[in-house]
C-alpha cells in the first residue's frame, strides 16, 4: 500500500511540475445509473464473464476498482474481502474486484490472495474503470468502491487510496440498503 501511495503521490507530484492536473478523486455520484459492462473475469483458476446487467438480477453488486493486483494494499483489500464474503452474500451481494491486470496475473490472484472466494476482472486499458471515474493519471485504477443497487443505480460510492475501511463501508451501504 505504501508503495502505491507514494507512486501515485509522486506521478500527481510530476503531472503537477509538468503542468497537468492532479488525478481526479472523482466517483459516480450516488443516484447515476451504473455503466454497463462486461469483463472476463477470475474465480480461483477458472475464468467466466461476468455481466453487471446478469448480476444484478440477483441483487445488489458490489464493484471494487483496485490500483494493481499483489501490492501491499490491494492484497489487504482482497483479504478483507475474501475475510467478509458470507456477509455480503448474507446481504444477496456479488462481489467482483477489477483492476487493470491481465487475466493470468488476476486468476493467480483469485486462487491466492482472494482465496478464490470472489471475481477479480481484468480491464486492461482500464476502459470500465474510466467509464467509473475510477482511474489515476490514466495508469491506474483508482481505489473506488460502489454498491450498484437491483436498478442499476450507484447507491453507494467511496474513494480512499488507504483500502482499510472499503469493506466495512460497503457493508454498512448494504445494511442500510436492506432495511
Amino acid at each position: 500500500m505504501r508503495r502505491v501511495a507514494w507512486f501515485v503521490a509522486l506521478l500527481s507530484a510530476l503531472g503537477l511540475a509538468l503542468g497537468r492536473p492532479a488525478p481526479s478523486l472523482a466517483q459516480l455520484s450516488v443516484g447515476a445509473p451504473a455503466p454497463q459492462f462486461a469483463l472476463d473475469a477470475a474465480l480461483g483458476g477458472t475464468t467466466v464473464r461476468f455481466d453487471l446487467a446478469a448480476a444484478l438480477t440477483h441483487g445488489p453488486v458490489v464493484v471494487y476498482f483496485f490500483p494493481k493486483s499483489f501490492t501491499e494494499g490491494c492484497t489487504a483489500e482482497a483479504h478483507a474481502f475474501a475475510s467478509h464474503i458470507e456477509e455480503f452474500h448474507a446481504l444477496d451481494a456479488t462481489v467482483i474486484g477489477v483492476s487493470g491486470d491481465d487475466l493470468a496475473t488476476q486468476r493467480r490472484f483469485s486462487s491466492s490472495e482472494c482465496a478464490a472466494k470472489f471475481l477479480v476482472a481484468a480491464d486492461p486499458g482500464l476502459h470500465v474503470a474510466k467509464r467509473y471515474d475510477a482511474v489515476v493519471l490514466n495508469l491506474f485504477a483508482n481505489r473506488t468502491s460502489y454498491v450498484i443497487g437491483r436498478d442499476g443505480r450507484v447507491a453507494y460510492a467511496y474513494t480512499a487510496l488507504d483500502p482499510d475501511h472499503h469493506v466495512a463501508n460497503l457493508l454498512a451501504a448494504l445494511r442500510a440498503q436492506a432495511h
